[in-house]
């Protein structure tokens, strides 16, 4: 099946503006953009047959460029990631089988993330959609619940039933632990949505033309669209093999981000 990866970056973020361009210094010092580690992280994906930025804002554009990225300029009118990818893979001419949305605020991302979401997404030939999920260790779920304690937006979490279907995603902590989880730092119940998405063109061009639901604009997840229109999404569990994964969400990630970059020795 030929892969697309398209890798959507907006400049106007009512929370962090600007957040493409922002600069994460690795384990040597060097300073490089979000966007630029996002590619990164998709370039360096297997069996993939394209790798695009979709954006509307020149700056970003101008910015990937530099780096010799592959640009498609997207409407301004895009609400979310999806929309832009639809928009994306329409403007290139359709035809990929599997279009892959990494979006432009994990450049932690590892390769085999995307690698076994492809393999899940095609092992399943009833599922449209599909992203992954990874399970907590402690230090992560204390982090979430800081997170939430604080105010902050962090990671979002996924619940899902015994068939992989996803149940909800929340940026809420679910399913709540307070009470009953009596689990080790190293298997806790709950799990990470990755920022991820994997979708079969008809699922994907038929998400533009339905409008957002009170769960996706109460949340501001955009999986949600294809739950409240009866689509199934698919829960893919990847591994994190020892390596750290965050997203960029807030300016207060940053130095998050850069400790792990450091720790992992990733320049």
């Amino acid at each position: 099946m030929s892969v697309l990866i398209v890798i959507p970056a907006r400049y106007a973020s009512s929370r962090y503006p600007g957040k493409p361009l922002a600069v994460l210094r690795g384990a040597s010092g060097e300073g490089r953009s979000l966007i630029e580690r996002s590619w990164l992280a998709a370039t360096s994906v297997s069996g993939v047959d394209r790798v695009v930025v979709a954006t509307d804002d020149d700056r970003i554009r101008t910015a990937c460029e530099k780096f010799g990225a592959d640009v498609v300029m997207t409407s301004e009118k895009c609400e979310n990631g999806t929309e832009r990818c639809a928009e994306a893979h329409e403007k290139l001419g359709g035809g990929y089988e599997i279009v892959v949305n990494l979006q432009g605020d994990a450049p932690l991302t590892p390769h085999w993330f995307v690698e076994d979401l492809i393999a899940g997404l095609r092992a399943a030939p009833d599922a449209e959609i599909a992203t992954p999920v990874l399970r907590c260790d402690g230090a992560t779920l204390r982090g979430f619940l800081e997170d939430r304690q604080a105010g902050r937006v962090g990671g979002t979490t996924a619940v899902f039933g015994q068939d992989k279907q996803a149940l909800y995603f929340s940026k809420e902590v679910i399913p709540y632990t307070g009470r009953n989880w009596t689990g080790t730092e190293t298997d806790t119940p709950v799990f990470h949505h990755v920022g991820v998405y994997a979708y079969r063109p008809d699922a994907l061009a038929a998400y533009p033309t339905w409008t957002s639901g009170p769960l996706e604009k109460l949340e501001g997840l955009e999986q949600l669209r294809f739950m409240e229109n009866g689509r199934h999404v698919l829960c893919v569990e990847v591994s994190a093999r020892d390596r750290q994964f965050w997203e960029l969400n807030n300016p207060e990630d940053v130095p998050r981000l850069e400790k792990m970059m450091q720790d992992m020795g990733v320049d």
